[in-house]
């Protein structure tokens, strides 16, 4: 009987391989636990005001709202568990009270559940106490004296009418009366004593003009009603300005000398006063 002859099939360019499409693994991300960024030192707790010889506050009966669950937790502090938050405690819960002594409460570093209470979550936290911060009142301090310096300096470079311009505004009619040596002294102890304030007034470009308006009006050039409510000539009481309602009629006055017309008036004063 004759072999059944094998024939090889050959593939041709023409066939259409299929390509079967591999199924995609989706990979879920897991984000890193947030880092715990607690500083694991001794602390002191301060009462606000005054220093009793004893003080205590509620150690248990507080809330605490979590923004992240979206409502309030209760808090305790159990000095046998590891958390001050009621739902994270296991099994008894034995409640420990918070005394302050003289006003003070020191906390040591292996009592961070306290510390967190105390810290972070108790309602009188910044009210009935704080947390001393010594690191904190030093950065305070060294902003306050940086600040110090820089009106200090300011005051040694500004001229004489700058100067007698600051000073009216705590000083009032008084500056017309002082020597140039009273004045620069008077500025050195505000800028000290004051130096946000003095700062301020320093880059404010109305003082100037107010200061302006008041010598102006000191020396008979200007007169202001007894109402305070009309700006008029001295010398033949022809109006000048009216003082808008509510507000001070040397503000009003300097921000009617950048005006077209107070411009030419403000011209007219100065050559008067020099």
């Amino acid at each position: 009987m004759a072999k059944k002859k094998e024939t090889k099939k050959e593939i041709t360019t023409e066939e259409v391989v299929q390509v079967v499409e591999q199924p995609k693994v989706e990979t879920k991300v897991v984000e890193k636990p947030k880092k715990d960024t607690w500083e694991i030192k001794d602390r002191t707790y301060l009462i606000s005001k005054g220093t009793p010889l004893s003080k205590s506050i509620k150690s248990a009966g507080i809330y605490w709202f979590d923004e992240e669950k979206g409502y309030e937790r209760e808090l305790k502090y159990c000095e046998n568990q590891k958390t001050c938050f009621v739902d994270e405690m296991n099994g008894d819960q034995r409640l420990s009270h918070i005394i302050f002594r003289n006003g003070v409460l020191q906390v040591p570093k292996n009592k961070v559940t306290l510390q967190k209470l105390l810290s972070l979550y108790h309602p009188m936290k910044n009210r009935t106490y704080h947390e001393n911060k010594p690191q904190a009142i030093a950065a305070n301090e060294i902003d306050i004296l940086e600040m110090e310096i820089k009106a200090l300096n300011a005051a040694q470079s500004i001229d004489i009418d700058m100067a007698e311009a600051v000073m009216r505004v705590e000083s009032g009619s008084k500056v017309s009366e002082m020597s140039s040596k009273e004045l620069k002294r008077d500025l050195l102890l505000y800028a000290k004593k004051n130096p946000a304030l003095f700062l301020e007034l320093v880059n404010d470009e109305n003082v100037v003009l107010r200061n302006f308006g008041i010598r102006a009006t000191e020396m008979g050039i200007l007169k202001l009603s007894a109402d305070q409510r009309t700006f008029s000539w001295g010398s033949n009481d022809r109006k000048l300005m009216n003082v808008p309602f509510d507000e001070h009629p040397y503000s009003a006055l300097a921000a009617w000398f950048k005006t077209d017309e107070g411009m030419e008036i403000f011209s007219n004063i100065e050559k008067r006063l020099n």
